[in-house]
């Protein structure tokens, strides 16, 4: 067996993006991307006062999937098709973009009066071809559904694919690997990445050693996995926890078009996107202005509190 290294790493800095919300661009941004994955966000740690939490109000999607994993906090979702919920800590959203839809995700009543933290990632998964037209879906999973494997000191979250004979209960378009692992100090761990995969690993948390030849890694940093080999090495610090991100997935190798919140292969596809969304095709929720409001208040309030920096 064949171990994957290391063939880039990079350390991605933290700016402010949307609405104001702190973000690491772990792909899309340094990396552009890493086929099938367009975008990897990670909405670094913070602490929210009373009426400082941020929100995304009203905004579309098509051509791809949106992955939401929650750390800390609660975020309020819903969309143009009806559908509504709550995520807390552990929670993983699916959404299946298809078509398209018009999605909003805001804190909670609770958050917004009492204020409290805020951690998660958000990933953009490409669609084929032949999906990018599919009718929207959810999967919206609680953490209790989400399998959790221990093994040697190191537990992990299988979200999407395979790990240690444990398959994920989330289905997915494209052959896809997403695992939250959590190595305790100086434990090690190897994963089998299938041969076809692409993907990378991100340290979210502590630090520790990408693949078998040992590239240090810590806090902020992700390593894009070589193409040879069907095995892949974490070890955490002997000092310290360390929680890595693996993501990997089976490329499309399609062309991509791209506008935003539109992933689509033509140039012309992307026109019909942004002249459906106009034409209000894909929808619409009821509510936007309050949204709107609310987040530009959260945004005043932060300035005002001096939270704004960054």
């Amino acid at each position: 067996m064949t171990h994957r290294t290391i063939s880039k790493l990079a350390s991605p800095p933290i700016k402010r993006e949307g609405g104001g919300f702190l973000v690491r661009k772990v792909i899309g941004g340094t990396i552009s991307e890493c086929d099938p994955f367009l975008m990897l966000d990670h909405l670094v740690p913070v602490v929210y006062g009373p009426g400082e939490a941020l929100g995304a109000p009203d905004h579309p999607h098509r051509g791809f999937e949106v992955v939401s994993y929650v750390i800390d906090g609660e975020i309020k979702h819903e969309d143009s098709a009806g559908n509504k919920g709550v995520l807390k800590p552990g929670w993983v959203q699916w959404m299946t973009a298809g078509r398209g839809v018009v999605h909003s995700e805001m804190p909670t009543d609770n958050v917004i009066k009492n204020g409290g933290k805020g951690e998660g990632f958000q990933l953009w998964v490409n669609l084929p071809a032949k999906d990018k037209m599919i009718p929207p879906r959810y999967q919206d999973t609680p953490p209790d559904r989400i399998p959790v494997v221990k093994k040697d000191g190191v537990t992990v979250k299988v979200i999407a694919g395979d790990c240690l004979g444990t398959s994920a209960v989330i289905e997915t378009k494209t052959q896809i690997l997403l695992l939250d692992i959590r190595l305790s100090p100086g434990s090690t761990f190897t994963q089998t990445v299938p041969a076809s995969y692409q993907g990378f690993a991100y340290v979210w948390r502590g630090e520790g050693f990408l693949s078998n030849d040992r590239t240090p890694a810590k806090m902020g940093q992700i390593g894009i996995l070589s193409e040879n080999g069907t095995q892949f090495q974490l070890t955490a610090d002997n000092s310290q926890e360390c929680c890595v991100l693996l993501v990997a997935g089976e490329p499309i190798n399609e062309p991509i078009a791209r506008y935003g919140p539109f992933v689509m292969n033509t140039d012309e596809e992307i026109d019909q996107a942004i002249e459906d969304y106009q034409a209000g095709r894909l929808g619409a929720i009821p509510g936007k202005e309050e949204r709107m409001k609310q987040t530009k208040a959260a945004q005043a309030q932060q300035k005002k509190n001096g939270q704004w920096e960054g």
